[in-house]
């Protein structure tokens, strides 16, 4: 294969899997919906919870769509495959982000019909929900899924279509595997803990900040036995590795271990991003004036889950493995857009860090001025 293909399909995977670390660290919108009626206390406290997620949700909104298109330009085939076969978990991914979007806008509008209370229910299943089922997800790009892909079907005029599920669950199947839950609850606990150090951050009301330095440490333990337990685990199972000569998918033992062991950078992105989450855990509790932890842990987040990313897709593994047909098994290089196609995208990938730095910049002007109940008694509006 051309090298120069074989380095673009390496380059956008390494974009798509920092999409994905942006999004996992983005979720901290939704953790702090699912904290709303634990950390708020009554309806001011309610405005200024919603107030600091609310004035975010968009980004992850829009990493969460930009995420999904960046995956159907570059790697069209996962694409079809997975959005067109596991249909019911990203229909329900979709909704809980619809209803979301719903809440916000509509909650504050007088004369709703819904009421308030309900609006702010439907941001805690989003809260809840929305992480879980991400998790899982991205759980079946280590454990696998349950699909079948006939390339040569393509020339069939009655029936062109190249990928089937292999069962009528369509994805939902994906809940019935413990390790792929295990993930998505690891990412639903560590949104938890991103949006209490956010709001600790974010909104400056000391009750609100005792109550989230408070909930933090259980919090941060549900999170690390879940993801231990889910990282432990996929360092000693079998994984689906590929014969660069005949591009074979086989089982090989300890295969994403070896991953990190053979790409030593990968394995410093995982080391480090697991440092930076704890410590920013932990100095926010041991220092109870120090308000930056969510900076410490969100870098880590992104870090450790682009690592993750890596991991399921370089060094010849199948990222999107079947486990009803090892050779569906997609890699990144069976399912890639054609050399052309890749080639032209990149040139406008070079405009990524220019819009990262306007993101930057827009999020540091929204946090200029601290959320507190002054604020909300003069402009109490849900954003």
């Amino acid at each position: 294969m051309d090298s120069t293909y074989i380095l673009l399909q390496n380059y956008w995977w390494f974009l798509i899997s920092l999409l994905g670390a942006l999004l996992v660290f983005l979720l901290f919108v939704q953790g702090g919906q699912s904290l709303l009626f634990t950390i708020g206390k009554d309806e001011v406290e309610y405005k200024m919870l919603l107030n600091s997620t609310g004035r975010k949700w968009e980004v992850t909104f829009t990493t969460l769509v930009t995420f999904g298109g960046a995956f159907f330009a570059s790697f069209p085939l996962f694409y079809s495959t997975s959005f067109g076969g596991a249909y019911w978990v990203w229909m329900l991914i979709l909704a809980c982000f619809i209803i979301q979007a719903v809440s916000y806008e509509y909650q504050s509008k007088k004369g709703n019909l819904l009421g308030k209370k309900t609006y702010r229910v439907f941001l805690l299943i989003n809260g809840i929900a929305g992480p879980i089922l991400l998790g899982t997800a991205v759980g079946t790009f280590f454990n696998g899924a349950e699909f079948l892909v006939r390339k040569d079907q393509l020339t069939d005029l009655a029936m062109p279509i190249i990928s089937r599920w292999a069962n009528p669950w369509h994805g939902l199947e994906a809940v019935l595997v413990f390790w792929n839950v295990c993930l998505g609850l690891a990412v639903f606990f560590l949104a938890r803990v991103q949006a209490l150090l956010y709001f600790i951050n974010n909104i400056n009301d000391d009750e609100i900040a005792t109550r989230s330095r408070k909930r933090l440490i259980p919090e941060t333990i549900l999170f690390l036995l879940f993801f231990l337990t889910f990282l432990v685990h996929l360092l000693v199972a079998d994984g689906f590795a590929v014969n660069p000569a005949t591009n074979e998918v086989y089982m090989e033992p300890h295969k994403y271990l070896i991953n990190l062991i053979q790409m030593p950078v990968v394995l410093v992105l995982l080391l480090a991003g697991v440092v930076a989450v704890l410590s920013g855990i932990i100095k926010t509790t041991l220092t109870p004036g120090w308000k930056k932890g969510v900076w410490f842990t969100g870098s880590g987040t992104v870090l450790a889950v682009l690592a993750l990313f890596l991991c399921a897709g370089w060094n010849n593994t199948a990222y999107y493995p079947s486990v009803v047909d090892l050779q569906s098994s997609l890699t990144i290089r069976n399912s890639s857009s054609s050399k052309f196609t890749l080639q032209t995208m990149s040139y406008v990938s070079l405009f990524i860090p220019v819009v990262l730095a306007y993101t930057f910049y827009a999020w540091r002007s929204l946090d200029l001025r601290k959320i507190d109940r002054k604020e909300m008694s003069e402009n109490g509006e849900t954003h």
